[in-house]
Protein backbone atom coordinates (compact mmCIF):
# COMPACT_ATOMS: atom_id res chain seq x y z
CA UNK A 1 0.00 0.00 0.00
CA UNK A 2 1.33 3.25 -0.88
CA UNK A 3 0.33 5.43 2.12
CA UNK A 4 -2.37 5.01 4.88
CA UNK A 5 -5.57 6.16 3.55
CA UNK A 6 -8.75 3.61 4.66
CA UNK A 7 -9.82 1.68 1.76
CA UNK A 8 -13.32 0.13 1.54
CA UNK A 9 -13.86 -2.98 -0.87
CA UNK A 10 -17.22 -3.62 -1.34
CA UNK A 11 -17.59 -7.23 -3.01
CA UNK A 12 -21.05 -8.48 -3.53
CA UNK A 13 -22.48 -11.40 -5.49
CA UNK A 14 -24.74 -14.76 -5.34
CA UNK A 15 -24.31 -17.35 -2.75
CA UNK A 16 -21.64 -19.90 -3.71
CA UNK A 17 -19.89 -17.54 -6.05
CA UNK A 18 -16.48 -17.76 -3.96
CA UNK A 19 -16.66 -14.35 -2.70
CA UNK A 20 -15.57 -15.79 0.78
CA UNK A 21 -12.47 -17.46 -0.33
CA UNK A 22 -11.38 -14.89 -2.64
CA UNK A 23 -11.87 -11.66 -0.54
CA UNK A 24 -10.36 -13.43 2.56
CA UNK A 25 -7.07 -14.69 0.18
CA UNK A 26 -7.11 -10.90 -1.54
CA UNK A 27 -7.18 -9.04 2.17
CA UNK A 28 -4.08 -11.01 2.91
CA UNK A 29 -2.16 -10.18 0.18
CA UNK A 30 -3.16 -6.39 0.49
CA UNK A 31 -3.08 -6.04 4.06
CA UNK A 32 -6.89 -5.49 5.11
CA UNK A 33 -9.28 -6.49 7.00
CA UNK A 34 -11.40 -9.49 5.97
CA UNK A 35 -15.02 -8.82 6.88
CA UNK A 36 -17.35 -11.94 6.03
CA UNK A 37 -21.03 -10.50 6.56
CA UNK A 38 -22.63 -13.51 5.27
CA UNK A 39 -21.17 -15.01 8.10
CA UNK A 40 -22.87 -12.51 10.19
CA UNK A 41 -26.65 -13.12 9.16
CA UNK A 42 -25.51 -17.00 9.77
CA UNK A 43 -25.20 -16.28 13.02
CA UNK A 44 -29.06 -14.45 13.21
CA UNK A 45 -30.15 -17.78 11.65
CA UNK A 46 -28.30 -20.10 14.23
CA UNK A 47 -30.03 -18.57 16.95
CA UNK A 48 -33.62 -18.83 15.13
CA UNK A 49 -32.85 -22.67 14.55
CA UNK A 50 -31.40 -23.33 17.67
CA UNK A 51 -34.69 -21.12 19.45
CA UNK A 52 -37.45 -23.27 17.03
CA UNK A 53 -38.20 -19.58 15.49
CA UNK A 54 -39.76 -19.34 12.18
CA UNK A 55 -37.11 -18.00 10.12
CA UNK A 56 -39.32 -15.47 7.66
CA UNK A 57 -41.70 -14.88 10.73
CA UNK A 58 -40.37 -11.12 10.87
CA UNK A 59 -41.82 -9.98 14.53
CA UNK A 60 -40.45 -13.22 15.69
CA UNK A 61 -37.42 -12.37 14.64
CA UNK A 62 -37.27 -9.24 15.81
CA UNK A 63 -38.13 -9.74 19.26
CA UNK A 64 -35.28 -12.32 18.86
CA UNK A 65 -32.55 -9.73 18.09
CA UNK A 66 -32.53 -7.93 21.67
CA UNK A 67 -31.65 -11.15 23.12
CA UNK A 68 -28.53 -12.01 21.12
CA UNK A 69 -24.81 -10.99 21.49
CA UNK A 70 -23.17 -11.04 18.35
CA UNK A 71 -19.39 -10.90 18.20
CA UNK A 72 -16.71 -11.15 15.31
CA UNK A 73 -13.35 -11.97 16.40
CA UNK A 74 -10.21 -13.04 14.29
CA UNK A 75 -8.35 -15.88 16.03
CA UNK A 76 -4.49 -16.97 16.06
CA UNK A 77 -5.43 -18.30 12.79
CA UNK A 78 -6.02 -14.76 11.69
CA UNK A 79 -9.77 -16.38 10.10
CA UNK A 80 -12.66 -14.40 11.41
CA UNK A 81 -14.64 -16.25 13.87
CA UNK A 82 -18.45 -15.73 15.05
CA UNK A 83 -19.41 -15.97 18.50
CA UNK A 84 -22.72 -16.09 19.74
CA UNK A 85 -23.77 -15.29 23.56
CA UNK A 86 -20.13 -16.00 24.25
CA UNK A 87 -20.22 -19.61 21.85
CA UNK A 88 -18.01 -20.11 18.99
CA UNK A 89 -20.30 -21.18 16.20
CA UNK A 90 -18.05 -20.47 13.44
CA UNK A 91 -18.28 -24.09 12.25
CA UNK A 92 -22.51 -24.59 13.18
CA UNK A 93 -23.11 -21.84 11.08
CA UNK A 94 -21.58 -23.41 8.05
CA UNK A 95 -23.97 -26.55 8.10
CA UNK A 96 -26.06 -26.85 5.13
CA UNK A 97 -29.43 -25.91 6.53
CA UNK A 98 -28.06 -22.28 7.67
CA UNK A 99 -27.93 -21.51 4.51
CA UNK A 100 -31.48 -21.34 4.16
CA UNK A 101 -32.31 -19.77 7.86
CA UNK A 102 -29.78 -17.05 6.71
CA UNK A 103 -31.56 -16.09 3.71
CA UNK A 104 -34.65 -15.54 5.32
CA UNK A 105 -33.93 -13.52 8.49
CA UNK A 106 -31.67 -11.41 6.11
CA UNK A 107 -34.84 -10.39 4.36
CA UNK A 108 -36.46 -8.47 7.35
CA UNK A 109 -35.34 -4.75 7.60
CA UNK A 110 -34.98 -5.19 11.72
CA UNK A 111 -32.26 -7.81 10.66
CA UNK A 112 -30.66 -5.23 8.23
CA UNK A 113 -30.60 -2.48 10.73
CA UNK A 114 -29.63 -4.00 13.51
CA UNK A 115 -26.25 -5.56 12.08
CA UNK A 116 -25.63 -2.15 9.35
CA UNK A 117 -23.77 -0.21 12.58
CA UNK A 118 -21.15 -3.38 13.26
CA UNK A 119 -20.61 -3.17 9.79
CA UNK A 120 -19.85 0.17 9.08
CA UNK A 121 -17.86 0.46 11.89
CA UNK A 122 -15.42 -1.79 11.05
CA UNK A 123 -14.90 -0.56 7.55
CA UNK A 124 -14.23 3.23 9.46
CA UNK A 125 -10.93 1.94 11.67
CA UNK A 126 -9.14 0.23 9.01
CA UNK A 127 -9.06 -1.01 5.77
CA UNK A 128 -11.10 -3.63 4.39
CA UNK A 129 -12.46 -6.10 1.87
CA UNK A 130 -16.05 -7.16 2.88
CA UNK A 131 -18.13 -9.34 0.99
CA UNK A 132 -21.97 -9.76 1.17
CA UNK A 133 -25.02 -9.34 -0.69
CA UNK A 134 -26.00 -5.76 -0.68
CA UNK A 135 -22.52 -4.36 0.62
CA UNK A 136 -21.83 -1.84 -2.04
CA UNK A 137 -25.47 -0.59 -2.38
CA UNK A 138 -26.36 -0.33 1.06
CA UNK A 139 -23.61 -1.04 3.62
CA UNK A 140 -20.88 1.12 2.27
CA UNK A 141 -22.29 2.77 -0.93
CA UNK A 142 -19.46 4.75 -0.92
CA UNK A 143 -16.74 2.30 -1.05
CA UNK A 144 -13.65 2.96 -3.31
CA UNK A 145 -14.20 -0.38 -4.81
CA UNK A 146 -17.18 -2.32 -5.64
CA UNK A 147 -17.25 -5.68 -7.04
CA UNK A 148 -19.71 -7.75 -8.20
CA UNK A 149 -18.46 -11.70 -8.77
CA UNK A 150 -20.51 -14.04 -9.92
CA UNK A 151 -20.51 -17.58 -11.66
CA UNK A 152 -23.04 -19.71 -13.50
CA UNK A 153 -25.48 -21.24 -10.93
CA UNK A 154 -24.16 -24.57 -12.62
CA UNK A 155 -20.75 -23.78 -11.34
CA UNK A 156 -21.11 -22.46 -8.04
CA UNK A 157 -23.39 -25.17 -7.25
CA UNK A 158 -20.36 -27.67 -8.21
CA UNK A 159 -17.79 -25.96 -6.33
CA UNK A 160 -20.31 -25.81 -3.38
CA UNK A 161 -20.26 -29.52 -3.41
CA UNK A 162 -16.70 -30.41 -3.66
CA UNK A 163 -16.70 -27.89 -0.73
CA UNK A 164 -19.57 -29.68 1.12
CA UNK A 165 -17.79 -32.81 0.33
CA UNK A 166 -14.32 -31.93 1.79
CA UNK A 167 -16.17 -30.89 5.37
CA UNK A 168 -17.67 -34.14 5.39
CA UNK A 169 -21.32 -32.86 4.50
CA UNK A 170 -21.87 -34.19 1.35
CA UNK A 171 -25.07 -33.53 -0.74
CA UNK A 172 -26.23 -34.64 -4.55
CA UNK A 173 -25.39 -31.74 -6.99
CA UNK A 174 -29.24 -31.80 -7.47
CA UNK A 175 -29.75 -30.90 -4.21
CA UNK A 176 -27.37 -28.34 -4.08
CA UNK A 177 -27.98 -26.76 -7.21
CA UNK A 178 -31.85 -26.55 -6.04
CA UNK A 179 -30.41 -24.48 -2.91
CA UNK A 180 -28.57 -22.33 -4.60
CA UNK A 181 -31.24 -21.62 -7.48
CA UNK A 182 -33.74 -20.98 -4.46
CA UNK A 183 -31.23 -19.24 -2.23
CA UNK A 184 -30.22 -16.68 -5.41
CA UNK A 185 -34.41 -16.05 -5.75
CA UNK A 186 -34.52 -15.02 -2.39
CA UNK A 187 -31.89 -13.15 -2.02
CA UNK A 188 -32.79 -11.13 -5.49
CA UNK A 189 -36.63 -10.63 -5.01
CA UNK A 190 -36.76 -9.86 -1.06
CA UNK A 191 -37.74 -6.16 0.06
CA UNK A 192 -35.34 -5.00 2.29
CA UNK A 193 -31.64 -4.64 0.52
CA UNK A 194 -32.09 -7.04 -2.62
CA UNK A 195 -29.12 -8.18 -4.12
CA UNK A 196 -28.30 -6.24 -7.34
CA UNK A 197 -24.86 -5.03 -9.14
CA UNK A 198 -23.92 -1.45 -8.07
CA UNK A 199 -24.08 1.08 -11.12
CA UNK A 200 -20.77 1.39 -10.29
CA UNK A 201 -19.08 -2.01 -9.38
CA UNK A 202 -17.08 -3.90 -11.79
CA UNK A 203 -18.76 -7.42 -12.80
CA UNK A 204 -16.37 -10.34 -12.02
CA UNK A 205 -17.40 -13.42 -13.59
CA UNK A 206 -15.07 -16.45 -12.53
CA UNK A 207 -17.41 -19.28 -14.03
CA UNK A 208 -14.65 -20.09 -16.72
CA UNK A 209 -11.55 -19.09 -14.02
CA UNK A 210 -10.04 -21.29 -11.37
CA UNK A 211 -8.75 -19.78 -8.54
CA UNK A 212 -5.59 -18.20 -9.26
CA UNK A 213 -6.84 -16.41 -12.49
CA UNK A 214 -10.33 -14.85 -10.42
CA UNK A 215 -7.86 -13.94 -7.16
CA UNK A 216 -5.40 -12.40 -10.07
CA UNK A 217 -8.46 -10.69 -11.68
CA UNK A 218 -10.08 -9.37 -8.30
CA UNK A 219 -6.78 -8.16 -7.13
CA UNK A 220 -6.04 -6.22 -10.20
CA UNK A 221 -9.54 -5.00 -10.19
CA UNK A 222 -8.69 -3.46 -6.54
CA UNK A 223 -5.38 -2.16 -7.31
CA UNK A 224 -6.37 -0.34 -10.20
CA UNK A 225 -9.51 1.35 -8.64
CA UNK A 226 -8.24 2.09 -5.84
CA UNK A 227 -4.88 3.11 -6.72
CA UNK A 228 -2.80 0.52 -4.19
Amino acid sequence: MNDQRIIRVAIDGPSGAGKSTLARSAAAELGYLYVDTGAIYRTIGCAARRRGIDPKNAETVAALLPELRVELTYGDDGLQHMALNGEDVTAEIREPEISQYASAVSAHPAVRAYLLEMQRRLARERSVIMDGRDIGTVVLPDAEVKVFLTASAEERARRRMLELEQRGTPQAYEEVLSSIQERDWNDTHRAAAPLRKAEDAVLLDTTALDFAQSEAALLQIIRERAGV
